[in-house]
């Protein structure tokens, strides 16, 4: 049974830094493309960041140059460095892994993509 357990969330202010943590079991993150999404009550799901096999990342533009992905395969951990917060970045935090070890479409910013997925971390930050 696979299991992904989101923490590191928290509250912070603005201009302030978190980091995200995503652990594995029964699933080895290497093996497939992982990606951390976040949500709003009441709005979609958004892409934020993915990572692939070969370790290419991708972030949605609100993010670019602030948040950065990244894993451990000896932890089969992922991460994400949150930087530079500001009040539009809080949300439900996502962690989640595809069921194989590529993406549809370039970016692997699709939902549709992942069906694993952790309970979610939040990440509140205030102005």
């Amino acid at each position: 049974q696979v299991q992904l357990v989101e923490s590191g969330g928290g509250l912070v202010q603005a201009g302030g830094s978190l980091r995200l943590s995503c652990a594995a079991s029964g699933r080895t993150f290497s093996s497939s493309p992982t990606a951390w999404f976040r949500q709003v009550p009441g709005k979609e799901r958004d892409f934020v960041a993915a990572i692939t096999v070969s370790g290419s990342t991708y972030y949605a533009d609100s993010v670019k140059g602030r948040f950065a992905i990244s894993r451990d395969n000896a932890k089969n951990t992922v991460y994400m460095q949150l930087n530079s917060l500001k009040p539009e970045d809080t949300a439900i935090y996502y962690c989640a892994a595809a069921p194989i070890h590529f993406c549809s479409t370039v970016g692997c910013y699709r939902v549709i993509e992942y069906n694993y997925w952790g309970q979610g971390t939040q990440v509140t930050v205030s102005s």
